[in-house]
C-alpha cells in the first residue's frame, strides 16, 4: 500500500502550490532552537486555508485541499503547536486566543468523518478517501496524546467565554464557537481505525478506552454534564451535538458490565472463557471422530450410483464409515450459485452507524465511564432527552434522520444502565434513594410513547431496518423498565407502572405492529434478528402477565372503513381527479373498544412467517448465548404444546435442524444450560410428527400427502385439515335486516318521496335511483300494455257475458316483480334501509320474512298506474330540483327509526288476535260484553314496575313453589288448550286496564260537578255495604252469646283436637265473650238492618263458600296479622273483637259463613296501609293457585269494590259447614295482598297458577 503515501498526481499543481505557500506562512521551527515560531501573517494564512476548504473542496465536492493539507502535515506540525503556545497562565492574551480559535476552525473540518453518498460520490472521492481516513486516525492520535499540552482542554478554554454568556445575550459568533468546540469532541469520539486499511500505529492509542480516559483527564465529561443539565434552558441549541458525542462514546458498551465490581467482572470473564473452551472442545470432539490418523493415509475412492445411471465420486476413508457420512460428504461437495436478491437489499453499515458491535473497555476506562454515567443519569438525562424529544417533534433544522436513530438507541442504553445500577445496589445491599425512576421519567411519558410508535411504524413502512432496530431496542428496554417498576416495593412506582402498561397495551395498533415486524424479517442481519425476537419475547410475556392481572382489560381497535365503490354513470366518460381525491380523503378509521383476549392475540404470532423468523435465529445456535436459546425454546414450546400447532414444525429443514442441534454432528454441547429442555422438546416434536404420519383417517393417501406437505410451509387454509384430517365446518350466519325507517310527523305526504330521494342523493346513490327509475318505467309500460289488451278484449267479453257471466268479471292487473339483476343489487335491496323506505313509500311490497335476504320486491296489483307514474315523476323532479327545508335542516333529519316500543305493543296484540279467534266469546262470558271489544292499540299491557328498596328495608324472601314429583306430562292438545286459556285471561285482564303509557296530563283534568256526583255515589254505596255487613255481624254475635266459642277445623283429622281446645278455653273466656257481645251490640245498633238484608248477605257468603270449597288448595301455614308492635286501634267495633280473638301463627285459618266479607271490609277501612303495594308485610304467605269466584249478584260486586281482593281464599272457607252447626268467634286472618292491580285499578283474575 505504498502508493497511499505517495503525493497525488491528480491534484491541480496550482492548487497544491497555493496551499503549500499558505501552510509555510503559518509558521515553523526556529533555526536557533527547536521551538515553534508563529509566522507574522499566521492568522491571515489560517483564515485563507479555511476559505480554501470552504470554497474549493465543499463547493466543488472534492477532497483536493484536504489531501494537500494532510501531505503538508499541517495539523501535527502547525495547529497543535500553536494551541500549545497558549497556556492557562496567559488566558487573557487576545492574540493567542485569536490564533487558537483559528486553529480550531481548521481542526474541525479536517477531522470531520467522511461518509460517501452513492448519489454524490465521484472518482475524486474514491481516490483520496483512503489516504484521508488514515490521516484522520493520525490526527486523533496526535490530539489525544500530545506531549506538551492538553489540546482538548485548550479547546474548552476557547469556548468557555461564550458559554458563560446567557442564552438570550449570546451572539451568533458565540453560538458558533460553542458548536466548533463540541464538534471537535464529537470528531474525536467518532474517528476509528478503518477495517479495510492497514494500521499505522498502536490501535490502543485511539481506542474507546483511550478516548474515555482522555475525556476524563481533560475534564471533558464535566463540560458534557454541564451542557446536559442545561439542555432545556441555556444550551438548548447544543442538544443534538451532545447527543452525537454520547452516542459515539457509549455505543457497543455493555451497560451491565459497566456497573459490575472488579471481582464480578473477573468472574464474568472467567465464565465467558469457560464457555468458549467448551465450544472449542465440542468442536474438536466432532472433528476427532473422522480426523486423519496414521492408519488412514491410504487413498480411498468410491462411486455412488444415483438415478438415471448417474455416478458421484467420493474420496477419503471417512466416506465409507456409514451411509450418513457418505451422504453428508455428497452434500458438502455440492455447489449452489445462489441468485442475487432482487429489490431493496439490506442496508450496509459502517463503523460510525453500527451499534451492534460490542466494545470492551479497560478497567480504568470502565470506572471513568461508570462515574460519568451515574452523574449524567442524576443530573442531565431528563433535561437533555426532553429537549431532544421536543426538537424531533417540531422537526427542527438541527435534527437529522441519523439523530433520531441515536436518540432511540441512547434511550435503550441509559435505561439499561439505570437497571444495572439498581440491580448492583440491591446485590450489594446499598441503600437506594427514594425513587431513582424519577431520573429517567423523561422517556416514560405519553409523548415519548407516541413519538416512538409513530417512528416505529414509519421506519417499518419505509423498510429502514437500522432505524427500526433502534426503535425496537428502545421499546424493549422501556418494557423491561416498566416491569421493574411494577415489581418495586414502592406503591407509587407500582401505580405509575400500571398506568404505563395500560397506555402501551391499550392500543391494538401496537400489537399488530409487533406482529408485522416479526413476520417481515427476511435477511436484515443477525443484530436485527436478535433485536426483533427479543422485543417480541418481552412484549408477549408482559402482555400475558398484565392480562392475567387485569381480567377486564379493554383495547382500542381501529379498523379502516371499507371504501364504497362509486359507480355513478359519467356522461363525459372521464373521471374528475378532484372527486377521486375527495373519495380518498373520505376513507377514515373507525375506532371501537373491545375486551382483550390474550389467546386470540397470541395466535397472531403462530403463523408460518413468524416461525421462520425464530428458525432463522436458531440456525445460529452454535453462537447463541443461553438467554437467546431460552427465547427460542419458549416460543417453540408455546407453539407446539400450548397452542397445539406443532404441525408448523413438520418441515424437512426444520426437523433436520432440530435433530442436528441435539444429536449432531456439530450440535449443542451437553454441558450448556438448557440442553435438557431442548432435548425433551425435540423428542416430543418428533413423537408428534410420527403420530401425525400414522394417523387413521378415512380415505387413502394420508401418509403420502403428509410426506409431500413436509417439503413446504403450511398455509393457514390447510392447517386445520392437516391437524384433524377433515375440513373445518363454518356455519354462515344469517344476514341481519337493517333498522326500519319512518318519516317524522312533520313531513307531509307529498314531501315523503322528495325527502328520501334527497337523502339518497346526499349519500351519492344516484346509481340506485337510476335503477329505480328504469324499473318503474318498465312497470308502467307493462301495465299500460295490459290495460290496452284488456280494452281490446272488452267487446268480446261483453258478448260472452250473457252465456257465461263469470267471463265478464273485472280481473285485477298482474303483480310486477322488480328485477334485482346482480348480487350487489340484491344486497342493496336487503341492507339499504333508505332504498327500502323509498320503495315502501311509493307503494311497493316485499315478499318474504324480515330476515330473508332473497325476498323479492313487487309492484302490487292494487297500486294503480297513475300512482306509479306519480312516484316516478316525483323522483325525477327531486333530482333536478331538490327540496329546501326550513331552518337549514337536512333530509336525514326528516326520517327516524321506528319506535321499538310501539312495534312490540302492536305485534303483541296482532298475534293475540290471530292466535285466539274465540277469545272474545270466552272473555265475554266471564267479564261482560262491554269489557271485550276494547281497542287493543289504545291499551297495551302495562310495564312491570320494579319495587324500590328503601334504606333499612329488608328484601322479602322469595317463595319456593313446590311441584309434585308425580306430575304427569301434558299432551300437545292439553298444552295448546292451556296456552289458549292463558292468552284469553291475559287479554281479558289487559282489556280492563288503561295503560300508563297513554295517560297524559289531560287525564287529570275534570269538572267539579262530575266529581261531586261520583263521590256522592261512592259514599252512598259505601254506607249501604257497611250497613249490610254490620247487620250480618250483629246477628252472628247475638246467636253466639250463649254457645261455646270455637272454630271448625279445616282438616277432619284435627276436629276432635280442636273441640278439646275449645272446651279447655270455654270457662276462662265465658265472661270475656259476654262483654264482647255487649260491646258489639252497642257499636252495631245504629246501622242495624232488616232480616231480609241479613239473609241476602248469608246467601252471598254461602255461595262464595261453596265455590271456594271446589277449588281450595292444600292448607298453608298462616301468620297473624297483628304483631306485638302493631299500631292498629283495637278498641272499637269489629276490630276489637278480631284483635281479641286473633289466633297464633300456626293456627289454621277458619271463618264462618257470613263473616269473611265483613272482616275484609272492616280491615280495609280501618287499616288501609296493610293493602298498599309497598307494604312491609311479607306477601310470601298469600295463597297461590286459588281461582276467584265469578260475580253472582250486585251485593257481591259491591263487596268486591270495597275489598281490593279478587276473591276469598279457599283456605279461609274450607272450615264452613251447614248453618245449623255451632258458630264460633271470628278468627283473625291475614288479608290477601292486592296482587291483581294495574295502574290503580282492581283486576278480578291475576293468577296463572292453573297453567303452571
Amino acid at each position: 500500500m505504498e502508493e497511499i503515501w505517495e503525493k497525488s498526481q491528480t491534484v491541480d499543481p496550482e492548487v497544491r502550490a497555493y496551499v503549500y505557500s499558505l501552510v509555510t506562512a503559518v509558521g515553523g521551527s526556529s533555526s536557533y532552537d527547536d521551538t515553534y515560531q508563529v509566522g507574522d501573517d499566521a492568522y491571515a494564512a489560517l483564515q485563507d486555508l479555511t476559505k480554501w476548504l470552504r470554497l474549493y473542496d465543499e463547493k466543488l465536492n472534492r477532497f483536493d485541499v484536504k489531501r494537500c493539507l494532510a501531505e503538508a502535515n499541517l495539523v501535527k506540525g502547525d495547529l497543535l503547536e500553536i494551541l500549545a503556545l497558549w497556556p492557562e497562565s496567559t488566558q487573557e492574551n487576545k492574540l493567542k486566543a485569536k490564533l487558537a480559535l483559528a486553529c480550531l476552525q481548521l481542526l474541525v473540518p479536517l477531522t470531520w468523518p467522511m461518509e460517501l453518498e452513492d448519489e454524490k460520490t465521484t472518482v475524486n472521492h474514491h481516490r483520496h478517501l483512503p489516504y484521508l481516513q488514515l490521516a484522520q486516525v493520525g490526527y486523533k492520535r496526535a490530539i489525544l496524546h500530545y506531549e506538551h499540552a492538553k489540546i482538548l482542554r485548550t479547546s474548552v478554554r476557547i469556548g468557555l467565554p461564550s458559554m458563560s454568556v446567557e442564552r438570550r445575550e449570546r451572539t451568533k459568533r458565540d453560538e458558533g464557537i460553542i458548536r466548533l468546540m463540541l464538534y471537535l469532541f464529537r470528531n474525536m469520539a467518532m474517528i476509528v481505525q478503518p477495517q479495510m486499511l492497514p494500521s499505522q500505529g498502536d490501535e490502543n492509542e485511539i481506542s474507546r478506552s483511550s478516548t474515555v480516559d482522555v475525556f476524563h483527564d481533560q475534564d471533558i465529561f464535566s463540560l458534557l454534564l454541564t451542557l446536559g443539565s442545561g439542555a432545556n434552558d441555556e444550551f438548548q441549541d447544543q442538544d443534538v451535538i451532545l447527543l452525537e458525542i454520547l452516542f459515539h462514546l457509549l455505543k457497543g458498551v455493555d451497560a451491565k458490565k459497566l456497573f459490575m465490581e472488579q471481582k464480578q467482572m473477573q468472574a464474568q470473564e472467567t465464565d465467558e472463557l469457560k464457555s468458549l473452551m467448551q465450544r472449542e472442545k465440542a468442536m474438536h470432539k466432532g472433528y476427532n471422530r473422522h480426523a486423519p490418523s496414521r492408519h488412514n493415509r491410504f487413498g480411498t475412492m468410491l462411486w455412488v450410483k444415483r438415478e438415471d445411471e448417474k455416478m458421484s465420486t467420493l474420496t477419503g476413508q471417512a466416506s465409507i464409515v456409514d451411509g450418513d457420512a457418505t451422504l453428508q460428504m455428497m452434500d458438502q461437495s455440492k455447489k449452489w450459485n445462489k441468485p442475487r436478491q432482487r429489490g431493496k437489499i439490506a442496508q450496509q453499515t459502517n463503523e460510525q452507524t453500527d451499534f451492534g458491535e460490542k466494545v470492551e473497555l479497560t478497567e480504568t476506562a470502565r470506572q471513568h465511564l461508570r462515574s460519568f454515567t451515574e452523574d449524567f443519569l442524576d443530573s442531565g438525562f431528563n433535561p437533555l432527552f426532553s429537549s431532544l424529544r421536543k426538537a424531533i417533534e417540531r422537526e427542527t433544522d438541527r435534527v437529522g434522520e441519523v439523530h433520531k436513530r441515536q436518540y432511540f438507541y441512547l434511550i435503550n442504553w441509559f435505561l439499561s444502565a439505570e437497571s444495572a445500577r439498581r440491580s448492583q445496589a440491591e446485590a450489594s445491599q446499598r441503600p437506594l434513594e427514594d425513587s431513582t425512576f424519577a431520573y429517567i421519567a423523561a422517556v416514560l411519558d405519553q409523548e415519548t410513547f407516541v413519538l416512538l410508535n409513530r417512528h416505529m411504524q414509519r421506519f417499518f413502512d419505509e423498510k429502514n431496518w437500522i432505524d427500526l432496530q433502534s426503535t425496537l431496542l428502545a421499546f424493549t428496554q422501556i418494557l423491561l423498565t416498566v416491569q421493574t417498576m411494577a415489581e418495586s416495593k414502592d406503591e407509587e412506582d407500582q401505580e405509575i407502572a400500571e398506568n404505563i402498561q395500560n397506555r402501551i397495551f391499550y392500543e391494538e395498533a401496537t400489537h399488530d405492529r409487533i406482529v408485522q415486524i416479526l413476520r417481515g424479517y427476511t435477511n436484515q442481519g443477525f443484530a436485527y434478528l436478535d433485536t426483533v425476537t427479543e422485543c417480541v419475547h418481552v412484549f408477549v410475556r408482559m402482555l400475558e402477565r398484565y392480562s392475567k392481572q387485569n381480567a377486564d382489560l379493554h383495547i382500542r381497535s381501529k379498523r379502516r372503513a371499507r371504501k364504497k365503490a362509486s359507480k355513478q354513470s359519467n356522461t363525459t366518460g372521464q373521471d374528475d381527479p378532484e372527486d377521486a381525491a375527495e373519495e380518498e380523503r373520505s376513507a377514515h378509521a373507525t375506532v371501537s373498544e373491545r375486551k382483550f383476549d390474550f389467546s386470540r392475540f397470541s395466535a397472531k404470532f403462530l403463523s408460518q412467517p413468524c416461525v421462520d423468523t425464530f428458525i432463522s435465529l436458531l440456525y445460529f445456535y452454535a453462537d447463541l448465548n443461553p438467554d437467546q436459546l431460552k427465547r427460542c425454546h419458549r416460543y417453540f414450546y408455546r407453539l407446539a404444546f400450548k397452542h397445539e400447532l406443532a404441525i408448523l414444525l413438520f418441515r424437512v429443514d426444520i426437523l433436520q435442524l432440530l435433530h442436528r442441534m441435539v444429536k449432531g454432528p456439530r450440535g449443542l454441547s451437553t454441558e450448556i444450560d438448557g440442553y435438557k429442555d431442548w432435548e425433551a422438546l425435540v423428542q416430543q416434536v418428533f413423537r408428534r410428527c410420527v403420530k401425525w404420519l400414522s394417523k387413521d383417517v378415512a380415505g387413502d393417501g394420508w401418509k403420502e400427502m403428509c410426506v409431500t406437505e413436509m417439503l413446504f410451509s403450511k398455509i393457514p387454509a390447510s392447517v386445520f385439515y392437516l391437524q384433524n384430517g377433515y375440513e373445518r365446518v363454518v356455519e354462515k350466519r344469517a344476514p341481519r335486516a337493517p333498522a326500519e325507517l319512518e318519516f317524522k310527523g312533520t313531513v307531509e305526504e307529498a314531501m315523503k318521496v322528495p325527502v328520501i330521494v334527497s337523502l339518497l342523493l346526499e349519500q351519492s346513490k344516484g346509481e340506485i335511483l337510476d335503477w329505480v327509475k328504469r324499473e318503474f318505467e318498465r312497470a308502467i309500460e307493462e301495465r299500460k300494455a295490459w290495460e290496452a289488451e284488456r280494452a281490446a278484449m272488452s267487446s268480446i267479453e261483453r258478448e260472452a257475458e250473457g252465456e257465461c257471466p263469470h267471463i265478464g268479471a273485472v280481473l285485477p292487473p298482474p303483480t310486477i316483480f322488480l328485477s334485482r339483476g346482480t348480487d350487489e343489487r340484491k344486497e342493496q335491496l336487503f341492507k339499504d334501509k333508505h332504498l327500502r323506505l323509498l320503495l315502501t313509500t311509493i307503494g311497493c311490497e316485499r315478499l318474504g320474512t324480515v330476515e330473508d335476504a332473497d325476498a323479492s320486491w313487487t309492484i302490487p296489483s292494487d297500486l294503480s298506474t297513475e300512482e306509479v307514474t306519480e312516484g316516478l315523476a316525483a323522483i325525477k323532479r327531486t333530482e333536478f330540483d331538490p327540496p329546501h327545508f326550513e331552518e337549514g335542516k337536512t333530509a336525514a333529519e326528516m326520517v327516524r327509526n321506528k319506535s321499538a316500543v310501539r312495534r312490540v305493543a302492536i305485534n303483541t296484540y296482532d298475534s293475540a288476535d290471530d292466535e285466539d279467534t274465540d277469545g272474545n266469546a270466552g272473555a265475554g262470558a266471564g267479564a261482560g260484553e262491554s269489557d271485550v271489544n276494547v281497542d287493543a292499540s289504545l291499551f297495551p299491557p302495562n310495564l312491570r314496575e320494579s319495587r324500590k328498596e328503601t334504606d333499612g328495608e329488608e328484601r322479602p324472601s322469595k317463595r319456593r313453589r313446590l311441584t309434585k314429583r308425580t306430575r304427569t306430562e301434558l299432551t300437545d292438545a292439553q298444552a295448546d288448550e292451556r296456552a289458549a286459556e292463558r292468552r284469553r285471561r291475559e287479554k281479558e285482564r289487559n282489556s280492563k286496564i288503561k295503560s300508563r303509557l297513554f295517560v297524559t296530563e289531560s287525564d287529570d283534568e275534570s269538572d267539579a260537578d262530575a266529581d261531586a256526583e261520583f263521590f256522592r255515589l261512592e259514599a252512598e254505596r259505601r254506607r249501604k255495604t257497611a250497613g249490610e255487613i254490620r247487620s250480618a255481624l250483629l246477628k252472628r254475635m247475638e246467636e253466639g252469646d250463649g254457645e261455646e266459642g270455637g272454630v271448625l277445623d279445616v282438616e277432619a283429622g284435627k276436629k276432635e283436637k280442636g273441640k278439646s281446645k275449645q272446651k279447655r278455653g270455654s270457662a276462662a273466656d265465658a265472661g270475656a265473650r259476654g262483654k264482647r257481645a255487649e260491646k258489639r251490640r252497642k257499636t252495631a245498633s245504629p246501622l242495624a238492618t232488616t232480616d231480609d238484608e241479613m239473609e241476602d248477605d248469608e246467601d252471598l257468603v254461602g255461595a262464595s263458600s261453596s265455590e271456594a270449597e271446589e277449588t281450595a288448595p292444600r292448607p298453608t301455614k298462616r301468620r297473624p296479622i297483628f304483631e306485638e308492635d302493631s299500631d292498629v286501634d283495637t278498641d272499637t267495633g269489629a276490630d276489637a273483637a278480631t284483635a281479641t280473638a286473633a289466633p297464633t301463627a300456626t293456627a289454621t285459618a277458619t271463618v264462618t259463613e257470613a263473616e269473611p266479607a265483613a272482616i275484609v271490609s272492616q280491615t280495609r277501612q280501618k287499616r288501609p296501609a296493610m293493602f298498599e303495594e309497598d307494604s312491609d308485610e311479607d306477601d310470601g304467605d298469600a295463597m297461590d293457585g286459588v281461582k276467584p269466584h265469578d260475580p253472582a249478584s250486585p251485593a257481591q260486586k259491591a263487596l268486591k269494590e270495597v275489598s281490593g281482593n279478587a276473591g276469598l281464599s279457599g283456605t279461609l272457607l274450607d272450615g264452613l259447614n251447614d248453618r245449623d252447626e255451632d258458630e264460633h268467634d271470628v278468627p283473625l286472618v291475614k288479608p290477601i295482598v292486592r296482587r291483581g292491580t294495574r295502574a290503580g285499578f282492581v283486576v278480578e283474575d291475576d293468577s296463572d297458577s292453573d297453567d303452571e
